[in-house]
């Protein structure tokens, strides 16, 4: 059931080797230089929502997310980054399943396969980030790697192709 490989198809490969690139270089920065909490205390001078958000509280590598805990802006940028982790594997993920769904025979493997890379590229970052002096290697963003990852190859396998829409059958009468 191999398909014909289009030049597309390596683009996607591109971009997924380009997000792994990306991901390389962001992990290899220390927090400092990640750090959006001045830009947030400009943005979110108000504190909206503050009422609403100041309900949630949850634990998350074995530490206490709340605003009580980490203040406002701490609470907020919890999220940014984590959703940062999230949506960068939910490419990686879609990218590689776009990349290799017609150089694979089976979409199941092409599904797993993508998968399995996604998960092993947020393995081996966690684990370089174990080694460097500013920052935390969490088991819990693999999971949320994981997740990411899961979701994108999903999807790019329930999306049917533009061109291989099913015909509806017409009977002659």
């Amino acid at each position: 059931m191999n398909r014909k490989v289009k030049p597309i198809d390596n683009i996607y490969l591109l971009l997924a080797f380009g997000m792994m690139a990306l991901l390389f270089y962001s992990s290899s920065m220390g927090y400092e230089d990640q750090n959006v909490q001045p830009l947030l205390h400009q943005w979110l001078e108000g504190e909206p929502l503050r009422g609403l958000l100041e309900r949630v509280e949850f634990m998350y590598a074995g530490s206490e997310v709340s605003i009580a805990s980490q203040g406002y802006i701490g609470f907020i940028e919890f999220f940014i980054r984590k959703g940062a982790h999230f949506v960068s594997y939910f490419l990686l993920g879609l990218f590689w399943f776009l990349g290799l769904r017609n150089r694979v025979a089976q979409p199941w493997l092409t599904f797993l396969v993508a998968l399995l890379l996604s998960v092993g590229y947020a393995s081996f970052d966690e684990l370089r980030q174990a080694f460097h002096p500013n920052r935390t290697a969490l088991m819990e963003d693999v999971m949320l790697d994981t997740a990411g990852a899961l979701v994108g190859v999903a999807i790019a396998l329930l999306a049917k192709p533009k061109g291989r829409r099913r015909q509806k059958l017409r009977f002659r009468s």
